[in-house]
């Protein structure tokens, strides 16, 4: 599994493509500008922490629940009175094989159930995180009617360089191995 799965974990594109990023961030921006990307991108941060810690204990109280539900169905079911043999029409009877063993909740399945809702959680929620953390990084930019044309012009030429630099990569390559970087 990637470590780009999990919102929390997501780093930048690359060492690279972040000089360049940092480049039009010094020269195509105003310092106004600059402090309103730095507080969108905390709280992008802020959201995707707290939607990630919110999401893993929202799974682990699941697998709780679960856990917890799974116990009484099986002293309910162990409680109640079972067939022990069943008889055919024809008189032949057959015993039945007694299931409650198996059915016991273990520890293989309360591990299984504690780490998949765990991470489920952790996904859900740090992907949550992401969405109301972009709406409220988008509110911050533009606040400012100036400033957001400012950001948005640095944004499509730092896109055109990255661009320009993958086209530039592209045409360096020789084989469709090292263009997909086999």
């Amino acid at each position: 599994m990637s470590t780009d799965s999990l919102a929390l974990l997501r780093k930048n594109a690359g060492k690279d493509i972040t000089a360049l990023a940092e480049e039009h961030f010094k020269h195509d921006l105003q310092d106004s500008d600059r402090d309103a990307l730095l507080s969108a991108a905390s709280k992008i941060s802020t959201h995707v922490a707290v939607g990630s810690l919110l999401g893993l204990g929202l799974g682990a109280f699941l697998a709780f629940r679960i856990r917890r539900t799974r116990m009484q169905m099986f002293n309910a079911f162990r409680a109640h009175e079972k067939p022990t043999h069943v008889r055919f029409a024809d008189g032949r009877e057959e015993t039945i094989p007694d299931v409650g063993p198996l059915m016991r909740p273990s520890t293989f399945g309360d591990i299984a159930a504690y780490t998949f809702f765990g991470f489920g959680g952790l996904f859900l929620g740090g992907e949550a995180g992401v969405l109301t953390g972009s709406a409220s990084a988008a509110k911050t930019i533009s606040r400012d009617a100036g400033g957001r044309e400012r950001i948005e012009t640095a944004f499509r030429r730092f896109r055109a360089d990255v661009l320009r630099k993958e086209a530039d990569a592209i045409d360096k390559k020789k084989g469709v191995t090292e263009l997909l970087g086999f």
